[in-house]
């Protein structure tokens, strides 16, 4: 692939299962510095990580040498893990089914980094449903099916 030129940039977004509050602030950077190495040593670029209690959004300059499903796969089964090695918690620690990516122009990069960066303050606006299903409304297309990956109520 030496002589492949690519500029994929990619959110993606997935929630806690049942959409339980589990991701506590307490250990929340180092859930993100995890995840950050895993998308690292497989040779993607990760740009940024944030979340809140219940859902992680990452963006990544993706290789197309892994499939975005591989990845996600991936980071939800190895960051699980660690949680659950890592972290005492009332329950065992899952990730819900599925996720969303979402694609971005260059030039969209520095404005979805200040999204994600504010991840704390936008949600106490607007609830990770409502965010996720605008996100959804304005990439779908309008004659598209519904989209599978709804997260949880």
């Amino acid at each position: 692939m030496s002589h492949c030129f690519t500029q994929l940039h990619l959110q993606i977004v997935f929630a806690v299962k049942y959409r339980a509050a589990l991701i506590a602030p307490g250990f929340r950077q180092d859930l993100y510095q995890y995840m950050a190495g895993i998308i690292n040593n497989r040779s993607h670029s990760c740009l940024i990580i944030n979340g809140i209690s219940d859902h992680v959004h990452i963006l990544v300059r993706m290789s197309p040498a892994e499939s975005i499903a591989s990845l996600t796969q991936t980071i939800k089964c190895n960051s699980s893990r660690w949680i659950n090695d890592h972290q005492p918690l009332p329950r065992i620690f899952r990730w819900q089914e599925g996720y969303g990516a979402f694609s971005y122009s260059k030039s969209h990069v520095p404005k979805v980094v200040r999204y994600i960066e504010n991840q704390e303050q936008h949600h106490r606006q607007r609830t990770f449903q409502e965010e996720y299903q605008n996100m959804i409304n304005r990439y779908k297309n309008h004659t598209e099916t519904p989209h599978p990956f709804l997260p949880l109520i």
